[in-house]
């Protein structure tokens, strides 16, 4: 008898089979993530799948006009091709109603990046239908270059590479490490999303029970608020190389038993002992794969999870000593009611709870308001400075705020259109006010394309010289009512027991100024501004319906201790370096972070 194969780096935990009890709990989880619309419709996947027969047409109708403009001879323009691979949650099989397609096109080497962004748009446009087509920008100078656009209702990310092969006629094979031979930095990282998910796939037992197992682990966390790189969490592709691991080791489990080791394997992994897939492989290429031991900042990393496929890279880089401490707690709290869900009964509907990040986990938050005068102008400074918050946290964390137990970053900013007449109006917008906010406009929670956004604004600044800043970062005054577009994100401040202090404005100055040293800030266009809030202080529109609020507690009668009143003790939260919600008025003479108080 045949031994059974191994999947991954180490033998199976266990090869046994599901049991009676698995499978109808398998049953129940299917039942509700329907319940919570997580699977896409049948017809949704056809026009997802047309569409990309559309921009495979589309792609090697750019091949053939560029080839002609080259000058190329018929023989080779004949069988020049060119590919469409799709990669990320699409490519895996765990999209939903709402999600978008990530796409890569592939063209011989005869076809520049430059020719994608030069031509590309135009034929995209000149394909559709009226209507058919919206939203199509063109972002060609980032780390990872791509047009974003919607066709027919379905978000596109669309990214290219130019492979050194003359001919792409038949499907070239990108697990082959070969073809990233001559590539630049960009085109292999735009290669390496499909190869990445590709591998996973090829590297999981059974693709249908990871999809499943899959699929609950990222409505957990997304409705957790402990999901995406840009914040500090592990984003799609973490998630999923970790439930590939879990997979692994349970070859023949059912999707419950995996949701349930999950948590259980990887609250207890000895971290920073690296989750990978599969041992190194050796390559001749020579690319900077993560290597702690060759990398000082990669032995900083905290949770490597590692890609399936070379250069090996560390997808959970951004996670810190916060989010790591945050995560953990979320893992122990699933854990505990995936057991209730085995020993009760418990509904898997419990699992997947919201969060209660502003309900009441936390008494205090940071609020980072961002702003400027013009729509695009902001979805630029908005992701730059959110890219920017996980440094914030680092500089707070390794700052002298011992009375600073944790920080938990929100993962969406709160996007809010406003519309002010005169300084005054201007001035409380900026501190964060919902009074001008516009009456047809809504508040949207969203954490949609962040990091391109960031991309956008970044450039990147790493080496930027920070300059001290004087005054406030604030938006030039106009005449007449001037349109105003904010975005704030919320930063949960966990004290330690019995904190009687809190001083942060070093961080929280540096911070500002790292932001304000960005090529692209203009004082008359965008501002920034930081703040400390009360939880019953918290906007209404960062609740949902049927959540309660938290209220402001009553006062209690003034205790002395060595002489000392209750309002002494409470005055020990002042020069934090934030300005607090109920006081910033009286400072805004004063600079952007001023002290305040915090406790």
């Amino acid at each position: 008898m045949a031994a059974e194969r191994q999947w991954g780096v180490t033998p199976a935990f266990s090869s046994d089979p599901p049991s009676a009890g698995d499978l109808k709990l398998n049953d129940l989880l299917v039942g509700e993530l329907k319940a919570q619309n997580n699977f896409a419709p049948a017809s949704d996947t056809e026009k997802r799948e047309a569409i990309i027969t559309k921009l495979k047409g589309l792609l090697r109708q750019m091949v053939q006009t560029v080839g002609k403009k080259r000058g190329l001879p018929q023989d080779i323009l004949d069988v020049a091709g060119g590919e469409v691979y799709t990669y990320g949650s699409y490519r895996l099989g765990v999209y939903g109603p709402a999600s978008d397609v990530d796409t890569l096109m592939v063209a011989p080497k005869h076809v520049s990046r430059d020719d994608f962004f030069d031509l590309m748009p135009d034929l995209l446009r000149q394909s559709a239908a009226p209507g058919e087509i919206t939203n199509l920008v063109p972002v060609p100078g980032i780390s990872t270059p791509i047009i974003k656009l919607t066709i027919r209702g379905v978000d596109i990310d669309l990214i290219f590479s130019s492979l050194q092969l003359s001919s792409l006629s038949d499907k070239v094979d990108l697990a082959d490490d070969s073809i990233l031979r001559g590539l630049d930095e960009v085109d292999r990282r735009c290669v390496n999303g499909t190869r990445v998910t590709n591998r996973i796939l090829q590297l999981v037992p059974q693709t249908k029970t990871f999809r499943l197992a899959l699929r609950a682990i990222k409505l957990w966390a997304q409705k957790r608020a402990i999901y995406g790189n840009i914040v500090g969490f592990p984003g799609g592709v973490a998630y999923a190389i970790l439930v590939a691991r879990v997979c692994q080791l349970y070859p023949k489990a059912v999707a419950p038993l995996l949701v349930q080791r999950f948590f259980f394997i990887i609250q207890r992994w000895n971290w920073p002992k690296p989750v990978f897939l599969q041992h190194k492989e050796e390559s001749s290429l020579q690319l900077r794969e993560w290597d702690p031991n060759a990398y000082r900042g990669d032995a900083a990393h905290l949770m490597p999870i590692l890609t399936p496929a070379v250069p090996s890279m560390n997808t959970a880089h951004t996670v810190t000593r916060s989010t790591k401490t945050v995560m953990m707690r979320e893992f122990k709290r699933a854990e505990e009611i995936i057991k209730d869900i085995y020993d009760t009964g418990k509904p898997w509907s419990t699992l997947f709870e919201r969060h209660d990040f502003f309900t009441r986990r936390y008494k205090h938050y940071i609020c980072v308001n961002t702003a400027a005068k013009d729509q695009n102008a902001h979805d630029a400074w908005a992701g730059l400075v959110q890219s920017r918050i996980k440094r914030l946290m680092a500089g707070i964390e390794g700052s002298d705020a011992n009375s600073v137990e944790l920080l938990q970053p929100f993962t969406k900013g709160f996007d809010r259109v406003h519309l002010c007449n005169g300084e005054q109006q201007l001035e409380k917008t900026l501190d964060g006010s919902l009074e001008f906010q516009v009456k047809a406009t809504e508040t949207v929670a969203t954490d949609d394309h962040a990091d391109v956004k960031a991309q956008i604004a970044q450039s990147d600044i790493d080496g930027v010289e920070v300059l001290a800043t004087n005054g406030e970062a604030k938006i030039k005054k106009e005449e007449g009512p001037q349109r105003v577009y904010t975005m704030t994100y919320y930063i949960g401040i966990g004290l330690r027991e019995g904190a009687t202090a809190l001083d942060i404005s070093t961080p929280v100055q540096n911070f500002q100024g790292e932001c304000t040293a960005w090529p692209g800030y203009d004082a008359d266009m965008h501002s920034i501004r930081i703040k400390h809030i009360r939880s019953y202080d918290l906007p209404a529109d960062v609740f949902v319906p049927g959540e309660t609020k938290p209220v402001r507690p009553k006062k209690k009668p003034k205790a002395t201790t060595n002489g000392a009143s209750a309002a002494d003790n409470k005055r020990s939260f002042s020069n934090s370096g934030l300005d607090d919600a109920t006081t910033s008025a009286k400072r805004r003479q004063s600079a952007n972070t001023t002290n305040g108080t915090a406790g």
